[in-house]
């Protein structure tokens, strides 16, 4: 079992930046790539960015690319999410995932454990 807690939600500016973090307990958390996805009101819950157990391979959803960039620390047990240039329609609950180690999921059900959520509001 993998227990995920994201935290560094917030409401920004348009075009500011937002850094997220999740932190991992529970099984070693080297073992899991990780994923950020995102869910708007009234919207399905979409893929935003994934990053495999080593860190050196990353995944972006288009609409994110160039604007996010997810990290991670196995140390520390602490995947991030660096939001910058910030847009009304990045607005959504942002939740962290844990999934197959060596590949980037982009699907919901390709994740094992899941966090609770934390609230991204973009205003004008």
């Amino acid at each position: 079992q993998v227990q995920l807690v994201e935290s560094g939600g917030g409401l920004v500016q348009v075009g500011g930046p937002l850094r997220l973090s999740c932190a991992a307990s529970g099984r070693t958390f080297s073992r899991y790539g990780m994923g950020w996805f995102r869910q708007a009101p009234g919207k399905e819950r979409e893929f935003a960015a994934g990053i495999v157990w080593s860190g050196d391979y990353t995944v972006y959803a288009d609409s994110v690319k160039g604007r996010f960039t997810i990290s991670r620390d196995n140390a520390k047990n602490t995947v991030y999410l660096q939001m910058n240039s910030l847009k009304p329609e990045d607005t959504a609950v942002y939740y962290c995932a844990a999934g197959p180690p060596q590949r980037v999921g982009r699907r919901s059900d390709e994740y094992y454990y899941w966090g609770q959520g934390t609230q991204v509001t973009v205003s004008l």
